[in-house]
């Protein structure tokens, strides 16, 4: 049986708004700080993270679903492609210039 709920999407208001903090507060630090460019690589790519995490769970619905190992699986996979091509494309640009 298939019936919807009128309720309001807290969820999403509340990932929408942690996304929002996340994206500004990477851009203060990377144009209002001086702090050396690693340590801002770092934070950036840290809150990169978090916000990925926290799309994925109220936004996907990763956490619903019959078959959560599916889901596991799937995500898991996909994880490991975004590696495999920032650590690729990273190589390349790095690299590149030697030759």
């Amino acid at each position: 049986m298939n019936h919807q709920t009128n309720r309001f999407p807290i969820s999403h208001v509340l990932g929408f708004f942690t996304s929002l903090v996340l994206t500004f507060g990477a851009a203060w630090v990377a144009l209002m700080t001086s702090l050396p460019a690693k340590v801002i690589m770092v934070i950036i790519g840290s809150l990169a993270f978090i916000q990925a995490a926290i799309q994925l769970l109220l936004f996907m619905h990763l956490r619903e679903g019959e078959d959560k190992t599916v889901n596991s699986i799937n995500m898991l996979y996909a994880f490991f492609l975004a590696i495999i091509i920032v650590a690729g494309s990273i190589w390349v640009l790095t690299s590149g210039h030697s030759h």
